[in-house]
């Protein structure tokens, strides 16, 4: 599971990349205005621009710092620091996100965190 906040960029990347079927579903919990692209022509502006080129590879690198942040927490961290570590970095989830949610991006029950929320 990983939410994408204001302003961020989500995709199947593997699905995006290979043209391989979506291996997951994009949600939008909010009111949300989606931009569309194709590889075909993401690949047509890299040619024609060095900008977009460069543009396209920092997104990609930040997805990749994303998500190699979220396994490390995930591996090494206890629930209560990958909770803490999110209210840090997202103050306002819980008012915009259900609990069953942020339990499932933490890897804990629903239980685990209303334990972690009272502590």
């Amino acid at each position: 599971m990983q939410f994408a906040y204001e302003n961020w960029w989500i995709s199947d990347m593997q699905s995006f990349n290979t043209g391989a079927p979506a291996q997951f579903d994009i949600d939008c919990l909010e009111d949300t205005t989606v931009f569309s692209i194709s590889h075909e022509d993401k690949e047509d502006l890299c040619r024609i621009s060095n900008k977009m080129q460069y543009f396209f590879r920092r997104k990609a690198v930040y997805n990749m710092i994303a998500l190699h942040k979220r396994v490390l927490m995930l591996l090494s961290s206890t629930a209560s620091e990958r909770y803490e570590a999110l209210l840090k970095q997202y103050p306002q989830l819980h008012e915009r996100v259900s609990k069953k949610l942020i339990a499932g991006y933490l890897g804990v029950t629903r239980e685990t965190l209303s334990r972690l929320s009272t502590t």
